[in-house]
């Protein structure tokens, strides 16, 4: 089969990695990829949001298989566009992608069938935001509706920070468009989980429980980014918190899709946040999580194409998946200034000395192959993927990969797997 992967970020590479192993899979393709598809896959010079080239690309190479990674060409509906010239695709339809593409939308939607999510406001308003938290109690946190790559939400400790994060998003309109409305919720104490799992329109087949570490900096200090590390499984996420997300959240939000008429055929992703010894749902998103793909394509051990096939077939119900029972590890490495302004064109050393195999890959993010050298181009360069025994371990093989790899203001936290490993706490 000729497999099309759209999308250039780490997400996209870790997909590619997978499918590559996949005895189904003769040519693979990436649209546009990065300096790391480009060793194992050939790039198409199209971005990912232009969905007629894409099409048009796609028919003209007779592509059998197309997987979309990122949310964007989801939002604009590229698979609504690819079905109606019959080609197979692996993504959620354009009317199912507003759970991802609006904060307003999927709040209204766990309200309306009581689904269990923070008590909130929205606001399309300015003034009328500004009024409510003078008299809101705080914390609170506050969400651009629409996309915003990981950076639409604030968490604010106070007015002064509310007044500042509301003038950032609806006046000053730093995200753009995606700050037309707001969601101001309660802040609900507790720990974070990244629950996903394929959906076919009937079947909800989970994936392994992961962590990611959105805050920029050691301590989940600093501002929100797409994500600077994960790790999978999550320890104490058993078989028991598993049928309790399933009864209070899995089952009602099926139930709910199906009242409102949408066919929901992808990867639906739940971020949870477990407060008081119950799930609530923070957010939705349409697709893999990234870092958090990393690890569990890394510790995924079915062949992910059938996978992918059947969910896009509605045939879910006879998939079942095998997992590697060892947990794996992700490091993201950034350019100095991220997730705020950064340079980029920097050459990146020492990634020929990593010995990649079973237990370590690289899967690259914001780079581009010129003469055979791999230069940095964004925010999130690299991640760097280990799995042992151990979590320990684990994090100590990442780390040492990620020590022998340079270049001019590379960043990453040093406390990756600290909920696992609280001694890490004070990794130098």
């Amino acid at each position: 089969m000729k497999v099309l992967v759209i999308g250039n970020g780490g997400r996209e590479h870790a997909l590619l990695w997978k499918l590559k192993q996949s005895p189904l899979a003769t040519e693979l393709f990436c649209a546009p990829g990065n300096g790391g598809t480009a060793q194992m896959a050939q790039n198409v010079d199209i971005a990912s949001h232009d969905i007629e080239k894409l099409k048009h690309w796609a028919l003209e190479h007779k592509i059998d298989f197309t997987v979309v990674g990122p949310e964007l060409p989801l939002v604009l509906g590229i698979v609504d566009s690819f079905q109606k010239v019959k080609l197979p695709i692996f993504g959620v339809n354009q009317k199912a992608a507003q759970l991802e593409a609006s904060k307003v939308f999927s709040k209204k939607l766990l309200q309306k069938y009581h689904i269990p999510t923070a008590e909130a406001q929205i606001f399309d308003s300015y003034a009328q935001a500004c009024a409510y938290i003078l008299q809101a109690t705080f914390p609170l946190v506050i969400k651009a509706d629409g996309l915003a790559s990981g950076k639409g939400v604030r968490i604010c400790k106070n007015q002064k920070e509310a007044q500042s994060a509301l003038s950032d998003i609806m006046e000053k309109k730093i995200l753009g468009s995606s700050g037309s409305q707001v969601v101001i919720e309660r802040y609900l104490e507790g720990e974070e989980i990244s629950y996903m799992g394929f959906l076919d329109g009937k079947t909800f087949l989970p994936l392994a429980p992961s962590q990611d570490h959105k805050k920029a900096l050691d301590g989940d200090q600093g501002l929100n980014t797409g994500g600077m590390g994960a790790y999978s499984p999550v320890p104490w996420f058993d078989a028991a918190w598993q049928s309790k997300v399933q009864n209070r959240i899995v089952a009602p939000l099926l139930k709910a899709l199906k009242s409102e008429g949408i066919s929901f055929q992808g990867l639906l992703y739940i971020g949870l946040l477990i407060s008081q010894d119950l799930p609530y749902v923070l957010e939705f998103n349409v697709r893999f999580g990234d870092p958090e793909a990393q690890v569990l394509l890394f510790r995924l051990q079915s062949d992910l194409l059938p996978v992918l096939q059947a969910v896009s077939q509605s045939k879910l119900h006879e998939v079942h998946l095998k997992w590697d029972d060892q947990p794996a590890v992700c490091v993201v490495m950034v350019s100095g200034g991220y997730p705020q302004s950064y340079q980029a064109g920097y050459e990146i050393l020492g990634l020929d000395n990593i010995s990649q195999g079973c237990d370590v890959a690289l899967f690259h993010a914001g780079t581009v192959l010129r003469e055979n050298k791999v230069l940095t181009q964004g925010g999130r360069v690299l991640n760097v993927v280990a799995k042992a025994p151990s979590f320990e371990e684990a994090i100590q093989k990442a780390y040492e990969c990620v020590s022998g790899i340079q270049w001019p203001h590379v960043f990453f936290r040093k406390d990756i797997g600290f909920r696992v490993c609280p001694n890490l706490k004070s990794r130098s």
